[in-house]
């Protein structure tokens, strides 16, 4: 017990030494604040004090004269000499008495100033020690931690509990002893962030070969067709030759995905940030989109020209995205609209609006996991993953996404850039 106490009082001493560090480093920096106005403060009495006294002299200011304060006849006096270009005096005037009057003001001011800071000493230490509680708690707690000694028989006991657990299952660990509560809590919260991350890669992996393997089996399909009649079968050689480079593109584009979220989750996706026009990054997507796609008529709404900073190639990316799912699931002929501007809170975006199936509310809250289509998705051709590329990239920019969409009616994703990209 007593050693509990002396630890929490030399704790207590260097928690002390901190708020004391701490409280000099604002007192010092109070006062520099405190000179330099005060200083400041001099020199603009001063400036106007003199300027004031030509206007009254001469009715007018010269700026081209020379100035000069020079020491006067009798100790320390000082005498303000306005001299013209030619060397005639304009203006000859003690000012000693003026000037130190305005210091002895500014010295009151200033001790004046150091009271305040003096009395409010206390209560800034108790808001000082106030944020510090967290961490002194903190390092009480892995003060603690540190010296607890186990015996054998406990460090047998968690190896036993340890080797006992499988990774499929979903039991936690369990010792069954108070000592060692805290490092069971620990380990279960591990356990638990392990086997989630098994179960996503697993359920990517599963996912990905799943993708993969209708394209293959397409390709080789057609193969052992062309290798039985394509030969002499103009027809089946065409038809065949078609299908192989068209499963070809699908399994290429699938890859191409499959590679950018390996790279981006391994952090070896490269985001450089720059100004960005967004108006200019939303018409270069919508010049493409009429050009490419003769289905749909496509309207670029421009709004206000607003700029952040943002890799405009990624978002460019991110934009296609969108407007290749929203011509992917709209009707031909159905109308198409892209724009960017300002929220009614001032936060700049990009607007991808169609007239599409639309989707459920429970299938927005999946929209972004990947590989996930609703079951209206899958009548359409397409891997699941661009959504999934789009979110990355607006992620990193900062930005969530702004969705709204109905069943029937159609889908309106907006992408916002945060402040720290304004």
């Amino acid at each position: 017990m007593s050693g509990k106490k002396e630890r929490e009082s030399g704790q207590v001493r260097r928690v002390t030494s901190i708020t004391r560090k701490l409280h000099r480093s604002f007192i010092l920096k109070k006062l520099g604040i405190c000179v330099r106005t005060d200083v400041l403060l001099f020199l603009l009495s001063a400036a106007s004090y003199l300027t004031g006294m030509e206007f009254s002299r001469n009715g007018w200011f010269f700026r081209e004269a020379d100035r000069a304060l020079t020491l006067g006849a009798s100790p320390g006096s000082l005498i303000y000499k306005v001299t013209d270009a030619g060397g005639t005096i304009l203006l000859a005037r003690r000012v000693d008495p003026e000037l130190k009057t305005a210091c002895f003001i500014l010295l009151g001011l200033f001790i004046l100033q150091l009271v305040g800071i003096i009395f409010a000493y206390n209560r800034e230490d108790r808001k000082i020690r106030k944020i510090l509680d967290p961490l002194n708690e903190l390092a009480l707690r892995a003060d603690e931690l540190s010296r607890i000694s186990f015996s054998e028989d406990k460090y047998q006991l968690i190896e036993d509990a340890i080797t006992q657990i499988k990774p499929e299952d979903a039991t936690k660990l369990s010792l069954g002893d108070s000592d060692l509560a805290g490092v069971e809590a620990a380990m279960n919260n591990l356990l638990l962030r392990m086997r989630e991350t098994y179960q996503q890669q697993a359920r990517f992996v599963n996912d990905a070969s799943h993708e993969l393997r209708t394209p293959i089996a397409v390709i080789e399909g057609y193969a052992n067709l062309l290798d039985r009649w394509g030969k002499t079968d103009e027809k089946i050689l065409e038809e065949s030759i078609s299908a192989i480079r068209n499963e070809s593109e699908h399994m290429k584009h699938l890859v191409e995905q499959l590679l950018f979220l390996a790279r981006g989750d391994s952090g070896k996706n490269t985001v450089q940030k720059q100004k960005t026009n967004l108006a200019e990054v939303v018409r270069e997507v919508y010049e493409e989109s009429f050009m490419i796609d003769e289905k749909h008529p496509y309207r670029f709404r421009p709004g206000e020209d607003v700029s952040v900073m943002a890799d405009s190639g990624m978002i460019k990316q991110a934009v296609r995205i969108l407007t290749d799912n929203a011509a992917k699931y709209t009707n031909e002929g159905d109308e198409i609209i892209l724009s960017c501007g300002k929220t009614e809170n001032g936060e700049p975006y990009i607007q991808v609006q169609d007239t599409g199936i639309g989707m459920a509310e429970a299938d927005v809250q999946h929209m972004f996991e990947r590989f996930y289509r609703s079951d209206e998705a899958r009548a359409y051709k397409g891997t699941g993953l661009g959504l999934s590329i789009a979110k990355w990239i607006v992620d990193k920019h900062g930005g969530p996404f702004e969705i709204l969409s109905r069943t029937g009616l159609g889908t309106r994703i907006r992408i916002i850039f945060g402040e720290e990209a304004a």
